[in-house]
């Protein structure tokens, strides 16, 4: 977090997950932990007013800034989110169909091992759990795969949810005329390297 700004920054998540399948896509920045995330809710987002949440991409080069806040109703305690990310296929997805609008959720995102899944349940590798030898580090028994060990993830959305309406992606050239941009990358970018 940075004192230079009237807001202070927070990047201290593992990333962002896009949902696709509610009535509006679902912008969701990853925790490790529940409780983390549970807090964060409670302490920060649940006094975000739905009308005043921003949440603008940057993207520069092979990478893209996420960057999100909002006006709260405890002043005192708020704080803005900022997380530089590779661009990924579920971004521009997310990209091309949000419609303007998205539910905003936080995520809990954890890795599973061999033991922790279903037999169906898909390694990183695309194949599944049960293709994969329990008895040799769980690496998998295709010949044809590199996968010496068996490794796959879950993410599990909080419930509450916030609405977003005001969502921008933004060129560098033009984060002088978006105060949100400018302030997070000012902050956390160009300061930093001058």
């Amino acid at each position: 977090m940075s004192s230079q700004s009237p807001v202070p920054w927070f990047d201290a998540f593992l990333g962002v997950a896009y949902r696709y399948y509610d009535l509006r896509m679902n912008v969701v920045p990853l925790f490790s932990d529940r409780k983390e995330a549970t807090n964060l809710w409670t302490e920060k987002i649940h006094w975000w007013t739905d009308p005043s949440i921003k949440i603008r991409f940057v993207e520069i080069d092979d990478d893209y800034w996420f960057i999100m806040g909002a006006e709260s109703q405890k002043p005192d305690s708020n704080m803005s989110f900022f997380k530089t990310l590779p661009k990924s296929e579920n971004y521009e997805r997310f990209k091309k169909g949000h419609g303007g609008e998205a539910y905003l959720r936080l995520g809990v995102y954890s890795e599973q091992t061999l033991n922790d899944v279903k037999k169906d349940a898909l390694c990183s590798c695309g194949h599944a759990a049960e293709d994969h030898d329990e008895g040799d580090n769980d690496a998998c028994l295709y010949k044809v795969c590199i996968c010496k060990k068996f490794s796959s993830f879950q993410v599990n959305l909080l419930k509450r949810k916030k609405t977003v309406t005001d969502i921008s992606f933004v060129d560098e050239k033009d984060a002088k005329d978006d105060p949100l941009v400018w302030n997070c990358l000012y902050v956390n970018k160009y300061s930093k390297s001058e």
